[in-house]
């Protein structure tokens, strides 16, 4: 059997860009096993797993995950990650489609992944979003978030 780690990293490798497996990705996990997208508040369970691949990779083609640190403690793996790609395709957001940009990105993340008997039952990804969406040109609109929280108070 496989160790803890050695089937973290194979997750990785199945996720790169060139080499996505979805369903190779898919299989390490148990059958109600979770992946987590912790700050977009999104949760991928059982065959809806390889999904959370193939959305991103459609937007970052060539992604790849820089690992910068893996530490083990029992059934759980704690990794530091950068996650890096171009964006090539378009990125849904609630309002539309922002379009392509060519511009690279190098989000930084920290990854949990907790496993049972050799397999993943829980993948929890930390991962840099406001730093990624700066670097494909998305910015935070301060001026619209102050004027909605005015309105909302004085319930105008």
């Amino acid at each position: 059997m496989r160790s803890n780690e050695e089937v973290v990293r194979a997750a990785y490798r199945l996720a790169e860009g060139p080499v996505l497996d979805g369903a190779g990705f898919r299989a390490l996990f148990t059958e109600d096993g979770t992946f987590n997208d912790v700050p977009n508040r999104q949760t991928f369970r059982g065959d809806q797993i390889p999904q959370a691949l193939t959305d991103f990779t459609s937007i970052f083609p060539d992604i790849h995950r820089e690992l910068l640190a893996v530490h083990t403690f029992g059934d759980v793996v704690a990794v530091e990650l950068r996650i890096q790609g171009t964006h090539l395709g378009g990125f849904p957001t609630p309002v539309g489609v922002i379009p392509p940009t060519g511009n690279r990105i190098d989000m930084p993340a920290a990854d949990f992944w907790y496993l049972r008997d050799g397999k993943v039952e829980r993948f929890n990804c930390y991962n840099g979003t406001i730093v990624m969406l700066a670097q494909i040109g998305v910015n935070p609109d301060f001026t619209s978030a102050i004027e909605s929280a005015r309105t909302a108070a004085t319930g105008a």
